[in-house]
């Protein structure tokens, strides 16, 4: 397994998603020597890792380097790196809406570019990660989908505007699901049941959900409807997400605006 890993990492920017990348890899065996990270204040560094508040003209090159700043700041950083010898690097890409091309004209001077879309998972090694690169040779469409393979699942995308809807799926959704437990927590609150029990129960219910889904053959609608007898308690309540298909709209609408702002994020 230790020989997936590149011989030398640059990180510039080790937040919360960045941060739990390095944390699952340093757990399957990367070499905490190899690895460089640009952050003002990073969290959980192991002892042997490199640290550097800004980027250093004089960080050697790199095998790989990882970007996990926000959209917004690679104008500002792109210039920073023009001193760092990035000719046999491959650029790894967390940024919302930044294409392929763009990277490229930003990092003329990289090897390769490769976008990457993870979610908050990735801290427990159970992300879905989106993989796309133009041109790429075989050892580096490898090397992507072994080292996110050990974060959860890794899923290569053949047409890269469909990144923007990633993003907005899967790379936002669970905030989605977030709010929606907090959603059902609060609805029991309202008709009387304790806020922490409360909060409890839906946590729980949520849980062995997605893994009964996960698990079987069905889809989830149809799933939906074996729980849903007719005239039960289950149907009142999917009478009501079905009236004017007023789930469907909602979730269509959230999804869109989340995959528009992915593509502004890119202008």
């Amino acid at each position: 397994m230790l020989s997936v890993f590149p011989q030398s990492l640059l990180v510039i920017g080790s937040g919360n998603m960045g941060g739990a990348m390095l944390r699952g890899w340093f757990a399957q065996g990367l070499d905490p020597a190899t690895v460089t990270v640009v952050d003002p204040a990073p969290r959980d560094l192991p002892a042997g890792v490199r640290h550097l508040t800004e980027i250093d003209p004089g960080i050697s090159a790199p095998d790989w380097l990882l970007l996990g700043i926000k959209p917004q700041m690679l104008g500002d950083v792109a210039p920073q790196l023009a001193g760092i010898d990035l000719s046999r690097a491959l650029v790894v890409s967390m940024l919302a809406g930044v294409e392929c091309a763009g990277l490229r004209a930003a990092l003329p001077h990289a090897r390769a570019v490769a976008r990457i879309m993870p979610n908050m998972a990735v801290s427990i090694g159970q992300s879905v990660t989106a993989l796309y690169a133009d041109g790429l040779d075989d050892d580096d469409r490898a090397g992507l989908e072994s080292l996110f393979g050990m974060l959860g699942t890794a899923e290569w995308l053949v047409d890269e505007a469909q990144m923007h809807l990633v993003t907005a799926l899967s790379g936002s959704g669970p905030a989605y699901l977030f709010r929606f437990i907090d959603a059902l927590g609060k609805a029991a609150e309202g008709l009387g049941m304790p806020a922490d029990q409360a909060a409890r129960f839906a946590m729980a219910m949520v849980r062995g959900s997605a893994e009964l889904a996960h698990r079987s053959d069905e889809s989830p609608a149809a799933l939906a409807e074996r729980v849903a007898s007719p005239g039960g308690t289950t149907r009142a309540a999917l009478n009501v997400f079905d009236a004017d298909a007023a789930l469907d709209r909602l979730v269509a609408e959230a999804v869109a605006a989340a995959a528009k702002r992915s593509v502004e994020l890119g202008q």
